[in-house]
């Protein structure tokens, strides 16, 4: 009956009842002990000693380090860290502050690019907070509101301890309505180097500070004395215009130590802006520039900043060294264009600065090398290579970063500059907390080299070519502190070239087929250098007829080198309308010297002489060329007794020329001829001319008809010199009759003597006075044969 009761649907009896209650509480005594031994939650602010928990994922609240200073600090300073919490969640933060935390230290520096990457994850480690007095607070933070924050510690409360980087984070706790505790909800890590006392080694760096720009200008010149020159664009004057690019890169550079790396072609450019230039205006015309007193200063401005500094001058117009191996070195010509380039890279950086500077290096993009790429940058005298260390790798696994230079062979030097000291500078500068940022880890970088061992190296960084303004203005300021540092010295560029290399280091040069594909997919084609090749075949067959070549080899030459420029890569249809022109700009001016067209010409007759004009509207005079004048068909026309005849030619400028060549003919019909000038040494010049020439053979019908002509002229001719004797015998007969009737007048005695006289002497003597008889007066014949008739 007991068993009965505990079966389904049956209430227990109560001796079951009290047996079921027992066991129930004996069985919760122990996990109601375990629950009154749980510590409590801990306050908030004892929450802040410690790490608080992490927010999943993301932070909501965006953290921004606007400044750290100083950047290196020592014992006796005190860092101060601002900047702005930013909400960027949907939900109100409430009971937030900003604190820092002083991570651990960082020993590598692949580590300090691990922290750089995740600079903003918030389930990283985070380090203990400095403390309460260290921290802002702020009630709550609205979101899309941003609010500004300063937080300054003294030194000695960050706990540093043993020399070296130490991971500084900025870290924002609070709490949501959706999740009601503290929490980390955003950070921004940064880097904090330590190094109080002066290393005993110091690293050596050199630091490249690059004046490059982009082309602008043209092979065009004016046709004036001083051949103003003409610029594709005016984007210069923009550049060292106060405040531009360029105008701060030389104004942060004066007071740093550095190596100034300039390319030649800037200064000419900058140079030919201080007189007359020209720019585009509306349509093709051009418009006189307006910038020349910003040249003269900016030149001045550059003059005094690199007085007694280090002066490296690249090639002029900064030749692309990776196209022209890669591409060019199968286009003839190429490499003496680089040469020309280098060599007149010296001279013009002393003419226009005053320094001599060096050429002995070369500085290929990104300091990407292959055997190729060294090869040609060494072709034009240059004997050191600008690399850099993440294209020129280490392969035996040094702990350590090895000093810049690596003999690798043939007497030349690769100077390899460090990879992350070079591009630590690169990406958008122009915010406040990306530049601080880049100063902290290029610092922590050079401490970390630095301390790898205790040898001494050297160290060269070589930025990224053209830096805009906020770029160079956060490089300087990380200068600025190294070299203030109390752990590297600076050095020039030709005495790190000349430091002991590294026996560990790696001189092998890597192969073709590790060159970056990111940057051989830039590079100038092959068109390019095949397109110079030919404008430079024209402005060769031009220049040996020109009186004054300089006035059109020197900034067709210059033009040229511009065309290989570093700055056309990823600008190919820039470059291509640029090349265009210089070519185009050529040939008008080929053109402008040229034979003029000739209509056809008749010849009648067995010879004549044919003129061919050669007009020169050129501003110089032509000389050294040759005319030539071929008959296509000699039988029948011979110009200068054979089937072509040549004639030197000069002309003065802007005017023309006829040139005459004898032709006889053979037989009548139609003979073209071509007219062709040539250079002295047997090259075409310019276009033909073509014309035909008729020819009309004299007939014996013509020449009875000139015959006849002239037999009526004759026949005047004789017909007036009968008149005239007949005139005359009547003149005569008249006189003789007048005399007669004066002999028969008694009155007149003397002609009664004379009369007397010749009745009585009818054969007396002649008088010696008498004139002899020329033609009988009565006489009406013609004259003789041979007498001449004037007609």
């Amino acid at each position: 009956m007991a068993e009965a009761a505990d079966f389904q649907g049956t209430s227990p009896s109560p001796a079951r009842r009290w047996l079921r209650r027992t066991g129930v509480l004996l069985t919760g005594v122990p996990l109601l002990t375990g629950l009154l031994q749980l510590p409590a939650a801990p306050p908030a602010d004892a929450a802040r000693a410690d790490a608080p928990q992490a927010a999943s994922g993301a932070g909501s609240v965006s953290v921004s380090v606007d400044t750290l200073t100083p950047g290196a600090p020592t014992e006796d300073d005190t860092v101060t860290v601002s900047g702005t919490v930013t909400n960027k969640g949907k939900q109100t933060v409430t009971d937030a502050h900003v604190g820092l935390r002083v991570g651990p230290l960082l020993n590598t520096r692949s580590s300090i690019d691990r922290v750089a990457k995740n600079s903003t994850d918030v389930q990283n480690a985070f380090g203990s907070e400095v403390g309460d007095k260290y921290a802002e607070e702020f009630d709550k933070l609205t979101p899309g509101v941003s609010h500004p924050f300063t937080i300054s510690v003294p030194v000695n409360k960050l706990d540093l301890g043993q020399d070296g980087v130490y991971q500084l984070t900025v870290a924002l706790s609070g709490q949501t309505s959706a999740q009601q505790w503290e929490q980390v909800l955003g950070v921004q890590r940064t880097f904090l180097p330590w190094q109080p006392d002066a290393a005993g080694t110091k690293t050596k760096t050199t630091f490249l500070w690059p004046l490059i720009s982009t082309v602008h200008m043209t092979a065009e010149t004016g046709s004036d004395e001083q051949q103003t020159p003409v610029f594709h664009d005016d984007d210069l004057a923009k550049e060292i215009s106060p405040g531009g690019r360029l105008d701060r890169m030389v104004a942060l550079g004066k007071d740093l130590d550095v190596t100034w790396v300039i390319d030649p072609d800037l200064l000419a450019s900058v140079e030919a802006m201080t007189d007359r230039y020209e720019v585009p205006g509306e349509g093709d015309d051009t418009v006189v520039g307006s910038h020349q007193s910003v040249a003269k200063r900016w030149l001045t401005d550059v003059q005094e900043a690199v007085a007694d500094k280090e002066v490296v001058a690249l090639p002029f117009g900064d030749p692309d060294l990776a196209s022209l191996a890669h591409n060019g070195t199968s286009v003839s010509g190429s490499l003496s264009h680089l040469k020309e380039a280098t060599d007149v890279a010296s001279s013009t950086v002393d003419a226009i600065l005053h320094v001599k500077p060096s050429t002995d290096f070369a500085w290929p993009v990104d300091g990407a090398v292959d055997p190729s790429i060294v090869k040609v940058a060494t072709s034009a005298g240059a004997d050191k290579v600008i690399a850099r260390s993440d294209t020129f790798e280490e392969t035996d696994g040094l702990s350590y970063t090895p000093s810049a230079p690596r003999p690798i062979g043939g007497g030349t030097t690769a100077v390899v500059a460090d990879a992350r000291l070079s591009t630590a500078f690169r990406g958008d500068m122009t915010k406040a907390s990306t530049s601080t940022l880049a100063v902290q880890r290029f610092l922590a970088q050079s401490l970390t080299l630095g301390l790898q061992t205790g040898k001494q190296r050297s160290v060269v960084v070589a930025p990224q070519r053209t830096p805009s303004a906020s770029q160079a203005q956060t490089m300087a300021e990380a200068l600025t502190i190294l070299q203030d540092g109390t752990w590297s010295e600076s050095q020039g560029l030709v005495a790190a070239a000349k430091a002991q290399p590294d026996p560990a280091a790696t001189t092998r040069v890597p192969p073709a087929s590790a060159y970056p594909s990111s940057l051989r997919k830039h590079e100038l084609p092959r068109t390019t250098f095949e397109q110079i090749a030919r404008t430079q075949a024209k402005l060769d067959k031009f220049k040996v007829i020109l009186s004054d070549q300089s006035r059109v080899v020197t900034p067709f030459g210059r033009a040229l080198n511009r065309e290989m420029s570093v700055s056309w890569r990823g600008r190919q249809s820039e470059a291509a309308i640029y090349r265009s022109g210089v070519e185009a700009y050529l040939d008008t001016l080929l053109g402008q010297v040229r034979l003029i067209d000739k209509s056809e010409t008749k010849l009648s007759g067995r010879s004549a002489t044919i003129p061919v004009t050669v007009q020169n509207n050129l501003v110089q005079g032509v000389e050294h060329l040759v005319l030539r004048l071929t008959s296509t068909n000699p039988t029948r026309l011979e110009i200068g007794g054979d089937a072509y005849a040549e004639r030197p030619v000069a002309v003065s400028g802007g005017h023309s020329q006829s040139v005459k060549f004898t032709t006889s003919a053979n037989a009548n019909g139609r003979a073209t001829v071509v007219a062709q000038l040539y250079t002295q040494d047997g090259q075409k010049y310019g276009e033909p001319v073509t014309f035909d020439v008729k020819v009309t053979e004299i007939t014996a019908t013509v020449m009875l008809v000139i015959g006849g002509g002239v037999l009526l002229l004759v026949l005047a001719g004789f017909r007036m010199y009968t008149q005239r004797k007949r005139a005359a015998a009547r003149e005569a007969q008249e006189r003789d009759h007048e005399a007669d009737e004066d002999a028969d007048d008694p009155q007149n005695p003397e002609t009664a003597g004379e009369r007397l006289t010749q009745d009585s002497g009818a054969d007396a003597p002649e008088q010696p006075s008498d004139p002899a008889p020329d033609t009988a007066p009565e006489s009406a014949d013609p004259s003789g044969t041979g007498e001449r008739v004037d007609r």
